[in-house]
């Protein structure tokens, strides 16, 4: 009942209410008439006290109450204080004047105490809905972000706010949790109000309302017993913003562990390198000299072959994963020396042609005087890891084209290749260590290392690399490295 100039009959709470206080104010009436006609008092006294009595019962009772109080009072003084007594008859139009501002005095000031203690209890109650509303904010800062939010807050809403039942739908977990006694009917309401994605007031003091976290719908919340509409809102509002929290989190705890797992395997895959690279020296070594010793037969001489060359592919994946460990760690001291770019640019390429040929590669300078500070080794590290991708993933007879071009603060390396494209969902994941497009990793062999080298080593001369890639513009690799890029070492 939100109103106490709004009552209910058949025997709810507020009618019985309205009775008993109506009984009370008949019955202090007619003590008061009997003692005022009993000690023969005057029409004024008796006036006085029953205006009294009018202004209580709109204080404490309310507007109605006391209307009906002053009603009766009017009738008792006619028929008891005025003459003819014990008739309800004036025969001075003077009393009739008395008794009717008595009438309408008593009205208004019923109705203007009614309003003030409505608004004092409203006052009270939005009070109370504020301190309620700041006891749950604070309780809500202590809840186990560990733990799925639903079943904490369900207890905790329905403790702070006196609830019958509380029901909670996680639309993350798809889980809802539920607090106090509901109905068979009425068990599903929270998860029926956010599908149905409509708010719900029912006949029993319950009401259901969707959960909003940035305008998008994180779950929904339902209540039964007495809440004001700005409370719930507010309560609603504090119960998305817990949800949304444990969700970010969560988020977060997983990227943490994911980062740990990340470095755990790349540390061990740091200290097997180490360990490996030894015996594989000693491998390619004796592979190396049985070659050269000669007095093999062909097919002694295939396998000698097929271990010196498989030897080398594993002391460059061991070199590639200790020169990850240390660029990751900060331990490599950058070699800086200013070079003529075209320079080292064609001894790099006549050193690729006799794999590839010299037909498919082609270099693009716009400038061919560019001098640059790098890290020599670096930089050709990156561009034959740029160039051994295009060899692999290039459409058979294409051409791969190597660009360098500079701007005022920046200089740009590219390799672009036609063959197979990377998804957009991939084009930045393929430069973690290990990572491999889901659609090539089984036709093209290899580890994911590569590109995680080169994105460390763009780093440490506080440069940046990308991919774009389309069926019909080919696939390009960007290294791109500020003028003067340099390390403090």
């Amino acid at each position: 009942m939100k109103n106490q100039d709004v009552f209910r009959w058949n025997g709810q709470p507020g009618g019985r209410k309205f009775l008993a206080e109506c009984a009370a104010a008949c019955g202090v009436l007619a003590l008061m008439t009997w003692g005022g006609f009993t000690l023969h008092a005057n029409l004024a006294t008796v006036s006085y006290l029953y205006f009294l009595l009018v202004i209580a019962m709109a204080m404490y009772c309310g507007f109605w109450q006391a209307s009906l109080t002053s009603v009766l009072a009017v009738l008792c003084l006619d028929y008891f204080f005025t003459v003819p007594v014990l008739h309800f008859y004036m025969s001075d139009p003077r009393e009739w004047v008395a008794l009717g501002a008595f009438q309408i005095t008593a009205l208004l000031i019923s109705r203007l105490a009614a309003k003030e203690l409505r608004s004092a209890r409203e006052a009270r109650i939005h009070r109370k809905g504020m301190e309620q509303l700041y006891e749950l904010s604070r309780s809500l800062l202590l809840l186990d972000l560990r733990q799925a939010p639903g079943a904490q807050l369900v207890l905790l809403i329905q403790r702070v706010f006196e609830l019958h039942a509380v029901a909670l739908f996680d639309a993350n977990l798809d889980r809802q949790d539920r607090a106090g006694e509901w109905d068979e009917s009425e068990e599903n309401l929270a998860r029926d109000c956010y599908f149905e994605r409509a708010s719900y007031n029912g006949r029993t003091d319950t009401e259901a309302q969707v959960l909003l976290a940035g305008g998008s719908p994180v779950g929904a919340l339902g209540v039964r017993g007495k809440l004001r509409p700005l409370v719930f809102n507010a309560l609603s509002a504090l119960a998305a913003v817990s949800i949304e929290r444990f969700q970010s989190f969560e988020k977060e705890e997983r990227a943490e562990i994911a980062s740990r797992e990340e470095q755990l395997r790349g540390a061990v895959l740091d200290a097997l390198a180490h360990e490996l690279k030894t015996p594989l020296t000693a491998v390619q070594t004796a592979s190396t000299g049985l070659l050269e010793l000669g007095g093999l037969t062909d097919s002694q001489h295939d396998l000698v072959s097929l271990i010196d060359d498989e030897a080398i592919r594993l002391n460059s994946l061991c070199t590639r994963l200790l020169q990850t460990a240390e660029l990751e760690a900060g331990q490599v001291g950058l070699q800086i020396d200013e070079m003529n770019v075209r320079l080292v640019m064609t001894e790099f390429l006549e050193g690729q042609s006799a794999e590839l040929g010299k037909d498919k590669l082609r270099l693009v300078m716009e400038n061919p005087n560019l001098t640059l500070r790098l890290d020599r080794g670096l930089l050709l590290m990156i561009l034959a890891q740029y160039l051994d991708n295009a060899r692999k993933y290039s459409t058979p007879n294409t051409e791969i084209e190597i660009a360098v071009r500079e701007s005022r603060a920046e200089v740009l390396f590219s390799v672009h290749n036609f063959g197979s494209t990377i998804q957009i969902e991939d084009r930045e994941r393929v430069f973690d260590r290990f990572y491999r497009a889901s659609e090539l990793k089984e036709s093209v062999p290899g580890t994911g290392i590569g590109l995680s080298v080169v994105r460390k080593a763009a780093e440490a001369h506080h440069g940046h690399v990308w991919v774009i890639s389309d069926e019909k513009e080919g696939t390009t690799f960007f290294l791109s490295l500020p003028t003067g890029a340099r390390r403090k070492h």
